[in-house]
């Protein structure tokens, strides 16, 4: 299989994001986006994807951190989109539970090249710190939009805000993981009837 690697630059008068995606890398990762929480939750994806990852990023966070969380979303979805090209030969869907002492969150993808997100996550209470959670789903929103993932997260239960959204992190780095790996019984071929994702 060719190296499967994205480099995206997106600058848009709100943020200035470099990223860089390696989809079968080791985990390495640097991820500076100015929003310390939000840098330990692509930690997460990284580490427990088995993806380097490396993103700079700068934005109006002297507003909110909206825009640059959105953002950051937006170029990791046109990233792993570009790293997967046609998607051949890999498994296409992925799944994974993961919990985090009483917290437990499932993650199921699928690369059907149709962008969809159901989200079912309730969280305790409205921050993390200073890291608003709804901006959890608009971070997976913008992924979704453009990495063009069907996406299914559900939070089976949890108190702790934190160890809510970490199940969260990981389980999606699991489960993306999973569905970008290569399947040897495909040996190339396209993972749908249609003969096209």
């Amino acid at each position: 299989m060719p190296k499967r690697i994205a480099q995206i630059t997106r600058h848009t008068l709100e943020t200035q994001i470099t990223l860089e995606l390696n989809l079968d890398g080791t985990g390495e990762h640097s991820l500076h986006t100015g929003v310390p929480f939000f840098d330990h939750m692509l930690e997460q994806i990284a580490r427990h994807g088995g993806f380097d990852l490396h993103i700079e990023a700068k934005g109006d966070t002297h507003i909110d951190d909206h825009h640059t969380v959105e953002d950051v979303g937006i170029t990791l979805g046109q990233a792993f989109a570009k790293a997967l090209t046609d998607k051949r030969g890999i498994r296409r869907y992925g799944h994974a539970y993961v919990p985090l002492d009483e917290a437990l969150s499932r993650v199921v993808v699928d690369c059907s090249g149709r962008p969809g997100l159901v989200y079912q996550v309730q969280y305790p209470r409205e921050r993390i710190g200073s890291f608003e959670v709804d901006l959890v789903m608009e971070f997976l929103q913008g992924f979704v939009n453009h990495a063009q993932l069907t996406l299914h997260v559900d939070n089976l239960r949890g108190t702790n805000a934190h160890h809510i959204a970490e199940t969260v992190f990981k389980a999606l780095g699991r489960a993306l993981r999973m569905a970008v790996e290569e399947d040897p019984r495909m040996s190339g071929q396209t993972p749908s009837t249609k003969g096209c994702l």
